[in-house]
């Protein structure tokens, strides 16, 4: 004996989801969620599980925050905090004490030269 089943090269089927008859071969199967929902259907009606319909069935972990953070304190003189305003320099409007003016300004003045050619 060769198998359980006949090989049905010539068969006839009924697509499940639009009703025309296609060889038994060409149907395929309808797979809704990961599963199988034991609908053979025509190439026409057949269409790739979604994955949209997969969320929520894996879990994801994308933690944005950290338990128990400490401040890196190694650049704390890059982290000063400075009231420059007007443009350029310290300015404290709110009356904070310790504040220190470290902003310096540079600028030079050129000459501008006309030809008379």
């Amino acid at each position: 004996m060769s198998g359980t089943f006949a090989l049905g090269k010539k068969a006839i089927a009924e697509c499940d989801r639009c009703g025309f008859q296609y060889k038994l071969k060409e149907l395929k199967e309808l797979v809704i969620k990961t599963k199988t929902v034991n609908l053979l259907v025509c190439p026409t009606c057949w269409e790739q599980d979604q994955p949209q319909l997969q969320l929520g069935m894996y879990r994801i972990d994308d933690p944005q925050a950290l338990r128990n953070p400490r401040p890196d304190t190694s650049y704390q003189q890059s982290r000063d905090i400075q009231w420059g305003w007007n443009p350029v320099g310290l300015n404290n409007p709110l009356g904070l004490s310790g504040l220190e003016d470290v902003l310096q300004a540079q600028g030079a003045i050129g000459t501008v030269t006309v030809s008379t050619e």
